[in-house]
């Protein structure tokens, strides 16, 4: 029990061996001082100083087993003290048959016995005192590894839930634009469905992984835009402006996929010309930081599901790095941009 109060458990077992060795000097040191023989105060105190360590190992065993609660905090007071006679009655006892021709020694033996046993019973008691304040807390520091412990497997499971999230939203649109299709342009829609196809693949393929270089990010979100060009045509242009040095930095994966899809949702909802998206990554100190600007209509209205990519996105960096200033966004005219900080890992 004590060994687990320092970071080396064998601390703990020099602690009460260095106490065995103070109450034995301290014994004898008092038995010299009274004026009994020192070969007599050198046995007494060596076997009152094992009693003691003696006793000591007991409480540090029982509380390693069984921690008293509630009304058998009694325990604490009734088992040292109960300990504490019986081994003053054993001590007597040895002393008295070792020196039994020593009578002045017997007599001294009986008059110092319930002050002895006053001693050694409060240093007991102390020892269960602090034993049983050590296994609380233990026990606090367990509680609070088990807290964590259980509130990182939540983390995990609401991230696993939205990354699911994620490429169902996608699909559904997809397979939505591919039933458009099919009837008007079945070679598009043909077309689509394998873009579709190797999108999915890298990404499933790759689901296990949480950081992935950016370069290989890109990779994917080219995947993707090639899938909405089939919906939009030459519509939807998208500007790349990667610094060099950021490319192999970490991002978790299919993190920036939602933001460039809510950009193509702002940006051609409602124009019927052109709309050019730009898309900015820089290394900035020990972030990346990911600039999306998008044109779109003030007066439009927003179109349904719009806010989904930047709640998700949001909330896994909340998840992830428990901070909500990683992800900006605001409004300028009819420009809309979105700035993503994403801290590296060391």
């Amino acid at each position: 029990m004590f060994s687990k109060a320092f970071s080396n458990p064998a601390k703990g077992n020099w602690i009460i061996q260095g106490a065995g060795v103070i109450w034995f000097l301290a014994t004898f040191g008092l038995l010299s001082y009274y004026g009994i023989n020192q070969a007599t105060a050198l046995v007494d105190a060596l076997v009152f100083a094992l009693l003691f360590v003696f006793g000591v190992s007991i409480i540090e065993r029982t509380f390693d087993f069984y921690v008293p609660t509630g009304r058998n905090n009694s325990m604490l007071l009734i088992f040292p003290l109960l300990y504490s006679f019986l081994a003053l009655y054993l001590h007597f006892q040895l002393l008295k048959w070792i020196f039994d021709q020593d009578e002045m020694y017997a007599v001294f033996l009986r008059d110092v016995f319930l002050l002895r046993w006053a001693i050694l019973g409060m240093a007991e008691v102390l020892v269960a005192l602090l034993a049983l304040a050590v296994s609380k807390l233990e026990e606090q520091k367990e509680a609070k590894n088990r807290e964590v412990m259980m509130n990182e497997l939540a983390k995990e499971a609401e991230l696993s839930h939205l990354r699911q999230q994620l490429q169902p939203h996608f699909l559904f649109n997809s397979l939505n634009s591919i039933n458009a299709l099919v009837v008007s342009q079945p070679q598009k829609a043909r077309e689509m469905v394998l873009q579709l196809s190797d999108f999915l693949r890298g990404t499933i393929r790759k689901d296990h992984q949480k950081w992935i270089a950016l370069e290989e990010e890109l990779t994917y979100l080219r995947m993707y835009l090639d899938i909405e060009r089939v919906r939009f045509g030459h519509r939807l242009q998208v500007d790349f402006s990667i610094e060099e040095d950021a490319k192999m930095l970490k991002v978790p994966q299919l993190l920036i996929q939602p933001l460039l899809e809510n950009a193509i949702k702002h940006g051609l909802y409602g124009i019927t010309e052109d709309v050019k998206i730009r898309l900015e990554a820089v290394k900035n100190q020990n972030y990346l930081l990911v600039k999306i600007e998008n044109p779109f209509d003030p007066d439009a209205n927003t179109p349904q599901g719009a806010g989904f990519g930047l709640s998700s996105v949001e909330r896994r960096l909340f998840l992830l790095f428990g901070r909500k200033d990683l992800l900006l966004s605001e409004r300028e005219g009819s420009l809309f941009t979105v700035v993503l900080k994403i801290p590296q890992p060391k």
